[in-house]
């Protein structure tokens, strides 16, 4: 089946139709984390109440802010400009905290736990006061790619573009690790009061070979997840759209909204991703394009990998999981 830009109502779409008055990227990213789907579903068994989400849909009040943080966005780029951001998850947590601030509820963001000047034990992402109850949410942005040989047995299936983890591993780390700090005995320190409930925020995208609308859901994440595809360099041939653009990783979040002057012709895309992949083996994303006057907007994207990329993957995953 040819990895083929969808005609019917995407995650994209909707995003576009909803949020069409936001042009800064940073706040366009920031309600991308406040009102796309949760990546795991909250009323999963599984997870036994320890998936938080946001309320959904977004009152009025944030939709308000969102669009005034539109016109003014200056204290949101200050706030962000506090330090450079290399990494995709300090930024989406950054934004968060902007957030969480601005509702008058954040407590703590980013507190390392340490048993002694040498031994760090964890971090809390964020505590968070609301009402008489202290709650710590553990909060993540993934994107993983299902290894095709792994549709619908198991979270491990889905694999991180660079092979350095899975969702499986991930969900192992956050629920039997990172959830428990806040009953070790050197966290009591850091805590103003007993912390109430711990929970996970995840949000992300999932990404599936060729756009496999068959492949089926892994337990316990959601359905309404935001998906993609991904294809080998070789695949390339079938992707229908006519432009497109590389995103970076810190632009991995919203949708793209670019000048059509950016975009990149499916001939120019091609020859780019190939003299790429001669000289480097990580996967890049890529937003398929609609032209819409002088700007274009994001159908669908996915992850173009190189050839031998699935055969990597599936050995990363029969070599298991470090640390499991």
């Amino acid at each position: 089946m040819p990895a083929q830009v969808p005609q019917a109502d995407t995650f994209q779409r909707q995003f576009h139709q909803r949020w069409h008055h936001l042009h800064d990227p940073h706040v366009r990213a920031l309600a991308w984390l406040l009102d796309s789907p949760d990546l795991l579903e909250p009323s999963a068994a599984q997870w036994a109440g320890r998936v938080a989400t946001i309320a959904s849909p977004l009152p009025n009040a944030t939709l308000e802010w969102l669009a005034q943080l539109e016109r003014t966005p200056a204290s949101l780029h200050a706030y962000l400009a506090v330090q450079p951001f290399t990494r995709l998850g300090r930024y989406a947590e950054k934004l968060m905290a902007f957030y969480f601030e601005a509702q008058g509820i954040l407590k703590a963001h980013g507190v390392q736990v340490r048993a002694n000047k040498n031994d760090t034990v964890g971090e809390f992402d964020f505590l968070l006061q609301q009402g008489e109850s202290l709650l710590h949410w553990e909060f993540a942005t993934k994107f993983y790619l299902l290894e095709p040989s792994g549709v619908g047995q198991s979270a491990d299936y889905f694999v991180g573009p660079n092979l350095a983890d899975t969702l499986g591993a991930k969900m192992h780390k956050i629920f039997d690790q990172q959830l428990k700090l806040a009953q070790h005995p050197a966290a009591q320190s850091y805590l103003s009061q007993p912390v109430s409930l711990s929970q996970a925020l995840i949000k992300g995208w999932l990404f599936y070979h060729d756009n496999d609308i068959h492949a089926l859901q892994a337990p316990g994440v959601s359905a309404r997840h935001c998906r993609g595809f991904w294809c080998e360099l070789a695949g390339m041939a079938h992707l229908e759209a006519e432009y497109a653009v590389i995103l970076p990783r810190l632009n991995w979040l919203a949708p793209a909204r670019i000048a059509m002057d950016q975009a990149l012709s499916r001939t120019v895309l091609q020859r780019t991703l190939t003299e790429y992949f001669a000289h480097d083996s990580m996967p890049v994303m890529v937003a398929m394009l609609e032209c819409q006057g002088s700007t274009a907007i994001e159908l669908t994207r996915g992850f173009i990998v190189p050839d031998d990329w699935r055969t990597r993957a599936g050995e990363r995953i029969r070599l298991g999981v470090t640390g499991r």
